[in-house]
């Protein structure tokens, strides 16, 4: 086995191998830009090599220094992880010229396979039915808009080296060809260094399945069942999981086999991917591309199957035959894969920027009978950059059906507190509370036809604000009363009578309830002024910023596990619970009345600026002093964490003055242009 590897990666992947290697025995060398030097994965691996500046352009994507720390640290072989040089055909041809193993498919497979362009015409070749769409070189942006028009609306544009949801536009129109071809072809360049772009059909409502394979380099191949990666965002993947909920065993059976008949064509010889898109109506199936790498989501797989797939990437690139056949495969459970992102989900997904303040993520271990795991290259206090992807985190777990694995997420979920930025957790926690998506029928226009108005929280409903009411009754008793222990410590025994108070007023909205609390051993049970009861189990102690526990209240809470995030605030507290931030007052009954809430102050009008809505790099300006604008009016693109984002006016007007240029970083809330 090698006794030292690579890892020509970063962030959660690269802390990801490490741990896979350190299990395995080899040690390993992490490579790093100026962005990630007091980062996790350098902390942890055995050897460090600074390869750059921040840009991935001028580090993670340069062979030349991947190679160099090789030679400098006497690393065997190298582990890409995902993206950058991950499906680069002359990077892993140039490892095998230097005597270095590359932890991936040989480079003929990639090359017939990793392209996207390549790989449809591989597809094609073998017989294997594609979606409509136009191969080969795209010469301009009139061209792009021929071809469009050709295929019919809509059409996906795609960058031929993409992956990660980067490189992807969707166009309904001219207009958004001509605006979309040239974008996509930027991003193609900044985060992959190949501008080559193709144009397919688009299929409206499908759902999006793919095979993982895993093949040696003895000729065996074997497919690891299916994933379901149909809930996404801007074609960016948010919440995976394994099996399909659409996929019986015959339909399995055909794309599994197509997969792996696709592979041996090629002499696939490590893990990959097939995708396909399928019909939730009839589950007719199209082969859309081959990802010539480990993807993003394949915790999922893991989770089912028991197998750690960086292990057998390792074990087949030294060599090793698969040690198992495809009858040996059984799916065993339901694994669901939650990617925490750094973005604002209730300003549009925007990147958000900055420290990480407070980071605390979910146990890992048991949790309701099934799994938790975390994979993760961030600490509290680390920083997330502009010049990565924007993940923060996956949360993955398992149990023994998929409404017992989404029960899992929900109460995980919770458990991430996150501040300093933002995060889509509350979005994700929305998703899996929804019946549709809990019902399996879903499509990769799911998020788009359920949030067409955006994200803004989860609407509160009388039972969480039954749980609410209870929980901040209890959780300021526990307070009061550590606050009155610390009072007698501190001054005499004089108040040492004084008892616990048990009965107060708790309003969310501004409409109190009589709310009364009676501890107990396991927590405590609340009384409601109507009359109704909810048991609460808990260990909670004051000091806490999270409480967990079991509700029971008849007809409401049937011993439902819960996790609540929150912030302490001078009269009660701020919540965080399944997609829902809630302020709760608690005030003592005579004293409820000076605790209304103070009326909103009136916002100030910005309709005249056109103010940046995240931190990032202005690629251009497109508009000067004196042009007339109209509402929608495309007028500057801002670059943020690899994607390019077009910023538009939102009413007519002209423009009078510019306070940015092309070139310049730019804050968030930071005002760009002004409209007369």
């Amino acid at each position: 086995m090698f006794n030292k590897i690579l890892i020509a990666n970063r962030g959660e992947i690269a802390v990801r191998v490490i741990k896979t290697a350190r299990r395995m025995g080899i040690k390993t060398v992490v490579v790093y830009s100026d962005a990630d030097a007091g980062s996790l994965a350098v902390e942890m691996a055995d050897e460090k090599v600074h390869i750059g500046p921040s840009p991935a352009a001028q580090s993670y994507l340069v062979a030349d220094k991947i190679i160099a720390a090789c030679k400098e640290t006497g690393a065997e072989a190298v582990h890409p992880g995902f993206g950058f040089l991950s499906e680069n055909q002359g990077f892993a041809q140039r490892l095998k010229d230097e005597g270095i193993v590359f932890i991936g498919p040989n480079p003929y497979a990639i090359g017939a396979m990793g392209d996207k362009i390549e790989s449809k015409k591989a597809a094609q070749a073998a017989g294997v039915s594609c979606v409509p769409g136009f191969i080969g070189e795209i010469r301009d942006t009139e061209h792009a808009l021929e071809i469009s028009k050709d295929i019919g609306y809509p059409v996906m544009i795609k960058a031929s080296a993409g992956g990660g949801g980067k490189g992807i536009r969707i166009a309904y129109n001219d207009q958004e060809v001509l605006e979309g071809f040239p974008a996509v072809k930027a991003e193609a360049i900044g985060a992959f260094g190949d501008d080559r772009i193709f144009i397919e059909k688009f299929i409206t409502a499908p759902r999006h399945i793919e095979i993982q394979i895993l093949g040696d380099k003895h000729g065996n191949v074997v497919y690891l069942f299916e994933r379901e990666c149909s809930i996404q965002r801007r074609n960016q993947k948010v919440i995976e999981e394994a099996p399909s909920p659409l996929l019986d065993e015959v339909t399995r059976k055909k794309m599994g086999e197509q997969a792996v008949a696709l592979a041996k064509a090629v002499n696939y010889d490590s893990a990959g991917t097939v995708e396909f898109v399928a019909s939730g109506v009839d589950k007719s199936f199209y082969f859309l591309e081959m990802n010539t790498r480990l993807q993003v989501e394949h915790p999922v797989t893991e989770m089912i199957t028991g197998l750690d797939l960086v292990e057998q990437m390792i074990r087949v690139a030294y060599g090793e035959a698969l040690s198992f056949k495809q009858e040996d495969l059984k799916i065993n459970g339901w694994a669901m894969e939650s990617r925490v992102y750094a973005e604002d989900p209730y300003r549009g997904f925007l990147p958000s920027i900055g420290r990480l303040r407070t980071y605390k993520q979910p146990v890992e271990g048991e949790l309701l009978g099934g799994k938790v795991r975390v994979d993760s290259g961030v600490r509290e206090g680390d920083e997330i950059s502009m010049h990565y992807d924007p993940m923060i985190a996956k949360l993955i777990c398992w149990n023994k059906d998929r409404i017992s694995a989404i029960e899992t997420s929900l109460v995980a979920l919770d458990e991430f507190a996150i501040k300093g930025i933002q995060s889509n957790t509350p979005f994700v926690s929305a998703i899996m509370g929804q019946d549709l998506f809990r019902s399996g029928d879903i499509t990769t226009a799911y998020i788009g036809k359920e949030f067409k108005d955006g994200f803004h929280g989860v609407p509160l409903t009388d039972k969480t604000a039954k749980l609410f009411t209870g929980i901040a009754a209890l959780v300021h008793t526990q307070k009061r009363k550590k606050e009155m222990s610390t009072d007698v410590a501190l001054h005499s025994l004089a108040i040492s009578t004084r008892s616990a108070r048990k009965d107060w007023a708790v309003a969310i909205d501004g409409d109190y309830h009589q709310v009364h609390v009676e501890p107990n051993a396991e927590g405590a049970v609340i009384t409601y002024d109507d009359g109704s009861t909810l048991e609460i189990k808990s260990n909670f102690k004051a000091g806490e910023k999270v409480i967990r526990g079991f509700a029971s209240s008849k007809g409401l809470y049937d011993n439902e596990a819960f996790t609540i995030n929150f912030e302490d605030l001078p009269q009660g507290f701020k919540f965080h619970y399944r997609g829902i931030t809630e302020t709760v007052i608690v005030a003592t009954p005579r004293m409820a009345e000076l605790h209304a809430m103070l009326p909103e102050k009136e916002a100030p009008d910005t309709s005249g600026l056109v103010i940046s809505p995240m931190p990032g790099l202005v690629v251009s300006i497109d508009v000067a002093v004196g042009d007339a604008v109209k509402s929608g009016q495309a007028i500057a693109i801002i670059e943020a964490m690899k994607m390019q984002n077009i910023i538009r006016a939102e009413r007519d007007g002209t423009i009078k003055a510019i306070k940015t240029a092309a070139g310049a970083a730019i804050a968030a809330d930071e005002i760009m242009i002004e409209l007369d």
